[in-house]
């Protein structure tokens, strides 16, 4: 990295990512948020808003949106926040640059069952990888309200390189070295949430969202063993605690989306009125297929797949869950 300030980039400007650039802007000179929609750009430029993903929050001057891939491969550090699905398009078209990518998109790809991280190491091989994830919602970020986050670096080397970067009086990074669990937490809890949701917005109660939280953990935790991820990691901030929060919210737009499907709306619709996107709605059936490749089985994941694709209804799903076999509670 060049000199003693990094100069940092973010690679997407929806409301994580832009939380994001507010929170690493303090100290920055300028900070470049790259951003799709000319909207967005000319609205953070002209009046430090982002008036669509993440309107009411004033931003840093020193926020710089552009649309101009140049001027993001000129960063040092650069966080990749775009939807999951999108990412390696995006980074395709990322001109070639010695950057450090931070990876904070959440999910799998569908078409190759790849991590995220995965999908960067084969376009960018030879880039130093962190993975930064745990339980945050946008809006709380960019006021700057108390965050920790698991960090996990291909290296110690690269972590003490990276803290001084990321971490901020409000926002503390812990260190990981297992990329694989930081992802998979991140990804697992987004279709969990769903079924969190579809629980609330059926009136279950909260027992009923309290034992898809506990259960959809060991599902998991099982995901995570069979791609090599370490149950202490997704016992942390990256998994359990990223859970928790989005599985407890309508801030949460996986919570969102299941609680308008208990409701008795259909995900076609649901999903065609979004502005940001829901996450675990791509990630489900890619998970579910992987699953069952690996021979890990995922009855909650199962069940949100099958509400999603409106094949069934959520009564119906309850009662299916409620009358699978009585085993010994394990992992």
């Amino acid at each position: 990295m060049s000199g003693t300030k990094p100069k940092i980039g973010v690679m997407g400007a929806g409301a994580w990512g832009t939380a994001l650039a507010q929170v690493l802007s303090e100290g920055q000179d300028e900070l470049i948020l790259w951003a799709r929609e000319p909207d967005v750009v000319s609205a953070v430029n002209d009046s430090h808003e982002n008036k669509i993903f993440l309107a009411g929050h004033k931003l840093c001057p020193s926020i710089r949106a552009t649309s101009s891939s140049e001027k993001l491969s000129e960063c040092d550090v650069i966080l990749l926040v775009t939807p999951a699905q999108h990412l390696r398009s995006c980074l395709t078209a990322l001109p070639r640059t010695s950057a450090t990518f931070i990876l904070c998109s959440k999910g799998i790809e569908a078409n190759t069952q790849l991590l995220m991280s995965e999908v960067v190491c084969e376009i960018r091989p030879d880039s130093p990888l962190a993975v930064l994830s745990g339980p945050t919602f946008a809006h709380e970020v960019a006021q700057g309200l108390p965050t920790a986050l698991t960090l996990a670096c291909q290296s110690a080397e690269l972590w003490e390189t990276l803290n001084p970067v990321i971490a901020k009086p409000s926002f503390r990074p812990y260190f990981s070295d297992d990329i694989a669990g930081a992802e998979i937490g991140g990804a697992v809890k987004n279709v969990l949430a769903i079924g969190c949701g579809v629980a609330e917005g059926a009136g279950l109660g909260q027992n009923a969202r309290a034992s898809l939280i506990g259960r959809g953990f060991a599902e998991m935790l099982r995901y995570g063993a069979a791609r090599g991820a370490k149950a202490e990691t997704l016992s942390g901030l990256c998994g359990l605690g990223d859970l928790v929060l989005t599985c407890s919210s309508t801030s949460s737009r996986n919570f969102s989306l299941g609680k308008g499907l208990g409701e008795g709306q259909s995900a076609e619709k649901l999903l065609s009125d979004r502005t940001t996107v829901a996450e675990g709605a791509a990630t489900a059936p890619v998970l579910q297929m992987d699953a069952k490749v690996r021979g890990v089985e995922l009855p909650i994941v199962d069940a949100v797949c099958a509400l999603l694709a409106g094949k069934t209804d959520p009564k119906t799903v309850v009662t299916q869950l409620m009358n699978r076999p009585l085993v010994q509670e394990r992992g």
